[in-house]
């Protein structure tokens, strides 16, 4: 992995620095030098001055030099490696049961209801940091989005595709909201306290008993219940899309639809249930919600997280201390003692030097690895697997069999070695590396097939890219593989005619990725999230809305 740096001009300064106090180490010899010729005759210095302090100081200049040299280093802070951490914190279990029913398209919050609740949504999230989430979408039905997770990437992605298609019924279902949603926070074992909060129009059509018999059910499994409104009581009406273009809802009867807040049935809901109403005309609702939150017992939590490279400043920090403290030790001592030490300086350096290459290179070194370093792939890689055949679980080892495959034409062999160590591997750096390299096989499998296999292949290999963009959106490579990958799988299902020329232009930019400017840099790093939601809003309007039994489908 290439190292990296938090502060990349402390690279370039550090050098001219160490020159710089190494030169006025030298010109404050030269001065002082000056005024002890001043002060006697050749023949009378030596003795009045100790020989060793009219000595020119090489030593001490190449002391300084390198101990500002390391702290310029250690200051820019070089990373590499990976590490796993414990974060620490504390929270309470929530559930969002989002209205997703049509009514919540209607304009008379801007842009409208359901925007709205989804930017309170987020705000809150975003106030939870050691809370368990789970979201809950309801309209005729409840449909559970996620379980209980600290996943807020999951949880953005889902509230980003939240629409009323999401849902299989359509119409208006508080009771079976609540009920859901208390199943499932009594279903998960905890010691913390447990919330419903409910987003909504309040607008249902079921009996208000339902709602508070529900609620009464939350109250007593320990469940405190949040009711937030959205809408306006003079209400509006809710535009739909439609063959003939955007139009007002109407009922079965052909009449227009105006839909209105009605607070009364969240207000039942949370009397029965003991909880806390917030009105739709309250501002700040995210804030008020956490602020009904501070009062529930929370539970401590521990998260698991990956660094993806490790701070290693100390690496050249503690040299350069030690540089230091040397270089004040000889600037003590006298006479003939002096070279004793400086030579002990030299062996130390070189100790020094030496062993930093060694933890470096710690991970390579058998004989597999200068098989591959030789250019003799195919033996590398029958090195690499008699070593996996030891190492059974050892995805590194996976990882080294599958490129070595791919550098010796092996590609479908190079492709399920790939895939076994993406799945496998625990660290970043390692799915990373092998992700990347899988849709480079892909790519190559795809340049070589038929038109038909070809679509797959680009396909596969862009969904490679795709997941390895999503462990490091930054790297500048893979957006270009991915880019390359999905324009060709385009072009190859619709044969287009320009393909050849096309395909040479792009290869021409992966081959140059430095050429990316800030802009096209980011439309590619937004490539992959984009086709991410377009999946999960595939998946989520797979199933049409059914008209509720009541007639009412709003």
């Amino acid at each position: 992995m290439i190292p990296y740096v938090d502060v990349p001009w402390a690279l370039w300064a550090a050098p001219a620095l160490a020159l710089f106090v190494a030169l006025l180490v030298l010109w404050s010899y030269r001065r002082r030098a000056g005024r002890l010729r001043r002060l006697a005759t050749s023949e009378l210095l030596p003795r009045l001055v100790p020989p060793a302090s009219a000595r020119a100081p090489w030593v001490r200049a190449i002391l300084q030099f390198a101990a500002v040299l390391c702290a310029g280093v250690a200051f820019a802070g070089p990373r590499w490696g990976t590490e796993q951490t414990l974060e620490h914190g504390s929270g309470v279990d929530i559930v969002l049961a989002l209205d997703a029913s049509l009514s919540m398209l209607a304009t008379d919050a801007r842009p409208n209801r359901l925007e709205r609740m989804k930017e309170e949504a987020r705000r809150l999230l975003a106030l939870s940091g050691g809370d368990r989430v789970g979201l809950l979408a309801f309209a005729g039905r409840s449909y559970i989005l996620t379980p209980l997770t600290v996943d807020r990437g999951a949880l953005e992605l889902f509230l980003d595709n939240l629409d009323p298609t999401v849902v299989g019924q359509a119409g208006s279902s508080l009771s079976r909201a609540i009920r859901q949603g208390t199943d499932l926070l009594v279903a998960t074992q905890t010691t913390s306290d447990r919330a419903l909060i409910i987003m909504s129009d309040g607008e249902a059509f079921e009996p208000a008993e339902e709602i508070t018999a529900a609620a009464a059910h939350a109250a007593e499994a320990g469940v405190t219940v949040i009711a937030v409104g959205f809408g306006t009581e003079k209400g509006s009406t809710i535009p739909v899309r439609t063959a003939q273009g955007t139009q007002a809802k109407r009922d079965e009867n052909g009449q227009i639809v105006t839909t209105r807040y009605t607070p009364e049935l969240l207000k039942d809901a949370v009397t029965a249930a003991h909880g806390v109403f917030i009105d739709a005309a309250a501002t700040d609702k995210a804030a008020r919600i956490r602020g009904a939150l501070a009062m529930l017992r929370r539970q401590a939590r521990e998260t698991e997280s990956e660094t993806a490279r490790r701070a290693r400043f100390q690496l050249f920090l503690i040299p350069a201390l030690l540089l230091v403290l040397l270089d004040s030790v000889l600037s003590t001592r006298r006479g003939r003692t002096r070279r004793a030490p400086a030579a002990a300086t030299a062996t130390a350096l070189a100790l020094m030097l030496l062993l930093v290459p060694l933890t470096l290179r710690a991970e390579t070194g058998d004989a597999a690895d200068k098989l591959y370093e030789a250019g003799r792939y195919p033996e590398a890689a029958a090195a690499y697997q008699r070593e996996i055949q030891e190492h059974t679980d050892s995805p590194r080892l996976e990882y080294n069999l599958g490129t070595a495959l791919m550098q010796a034409g092996q590609l479908e062999d190079a492709v399920a070695a790939l895939e076994r160590a993406a799945t496998a591997a625990t660290s970043e750096d390692l799915r990373y590396s092998a992700l990347y390299n899988l849709g480079l096989c892909y790519l190559r499998q795809a340049r070589d097939a038929k038109a038909s296999e070809a679509t797959t292949a680009y396909a596969s290999s862009a969904d490679a890219y795709k997941r390895a963009l999503q462990l490091r959106p930054n790297e500048v490579a893979a957006k270009w593989n991915y880019e390359l990958a999905s324009q060709e799988k385009s072009k190859s299902s619709s044969g287009g005619a320009n393909q050849p020329q096309q395909k040479q232009q792009q290869q021409d930019k992966q081959q140059q990725p430095g050429t990316l400017d800030k802009r096209q840099a980011e439309q590619l790093l937004s490539s992959a999230q984009r086709e991410e939601r377009d999946v999960q809003a595939k998946k989520q309007r797979e199933n049409q809305p059914e008209r509720p039994p009541a007639g009412k489908d709003w």
